[in-house]
């Protein structure tokens, strides 16, 4: 008879759509221990299986356009910070990709943000990427800098997509057809994965800059309005990646 332990690291090892065949083996096992190794093992089946079902259903806006070979997700990151640039992501993913624990950016810790990007990026047909930076923003607003990002990020694509879905807005300045969904970014998984792209991309920029531009914590706060960054910028003034049209109620008038 196997042992438990070997038993615990079988399940512990096995992956999560083979697991309720391997847990079968065990459901006549008389010790408790198995037992409660299969009742664990059966919550963690539970959970693959709605998570399945949860992805699945993230398909929903893509297979409105059966049609359509390549149906884009198109989503952006950084409208809000004092530093930086805004940096926005097209992605195309296979019509049988199934990326799960895929999710709005905001809902994913980094790890798994990093884990879902270099999926994104091995599975995808087609990844654009654009960036407009703080001096743009600063020059044609932060609005049309996100329009323009999104422009930018399409032009980038080898492949472009023939549908586009975008979270809630709508681009000006494109004929690829679009279609806004409010929450796009937890709705759609290709805009899922656009959000990752960007968020991903955005971060990593920040973090260069917190090299470069030490003080603001840029590592940490990616250049948002921490109280920490706030400060700073009022005790060390603004650095060369700030948004001047952002931060004037924090910096003192020149003479």
């Amino acid at each position: 008879m196997e042992s438990i332990a070997n038993i615990r690291e079988a399940i512990r090892e096995c992956p999560d759509d083979q697991l309720e065949t391997l847990l079968a083996t065990f459901a006549d096992d008389p010790r408790a221990g198995v037992q409660s190794l299969v009742s664990s093992g059966r919550r963690r089946a539970e959970a693959y299986r709605k998570e399945l079902a949860r992805t699945e259903e993230m398909w929903h806006y893509e297979r409105l356009y059966p049609d359509r070979e390549y149906v884009g997700g198109i989503d952006e990151v950084g409208r809000g910070p004092l530093a930086g640039p805004v940096v926005a992501a097209c992605v195309i993913l296979p019509k049988d990709c199934r990326l799960l624990y895929i999710n709005d950016s905001k809902q994913l810790t980094e790890k798994k943000r990093d884990e879902l990007y270099d999926r994104i990026l091995e599975e995808a047909v087609s990844v654009g990427i654009g960036v407009v930076s703080h001096e743009v923003i600063d020059e044609i607003n932060i609005l049309q800098a996100t329009y323009r990002a999104m422009r930018e990020a399409i032009d980038m694509m080898e492949i472009k997509p023939d549908q586009i879905l975008v979270d809630a807005v709508h681009i000006p300045g494109i004929t690829i057809p679009q279609r806004g969904i409010i929450k796009g970014d937890a709705k759609s998984i290709s805009i899922a994965a656009a959000s990752i792209v960007a968020k991903v991309t955005r971060d990593r920029m920040m973090t260069e800059m917190d090299a470069r531009y030490p003080g603001y914590g840029f590592a940490g706060n990616k250049g948002y309005g921490s109280a920490e960054h706030i400060q700073a910028i009022r005790e060390k003034g603004p650095c060369e990646i700030h948004r001047r049209s952002f931060i004037h109620s924090f910096v003192e008038p020149q003479d």
